[in-house]
């Protein structure tokens, strides 16, 4: 599963965390953005699926930087 930062290496494998339900998954930085204030990552549609975070779009999280 994949997600873009916007300053963090491509490659870098970051654990993201749902903090209003606890889910947790770990994607890859592939790409730039999100371009939007307020955002700090853009999750794939797989990501958001696991994070329960479909209906809502936007949901706060908790990064962890777990490496390349």
């Amino acid at each position: 599963m994949t997600a873009a930062h916007r300053s963090l290496p491509f490659g870098t494998r970051v654990r993201v965390t749902n903090t209003r339900n606890g889910r947790s998954v770990v994607v890859r930085i592939n790409d730039r953005g999100p371009f939007i204030r307020g955002r700090i990552i853009d999750l794939s549609f797989a990501a958001a699926r696991v994070l329960g975070m479909m209906r809502s779009g936007v949901a706060p999280v908790r990064i962890e930087i777990l490496g390349r």
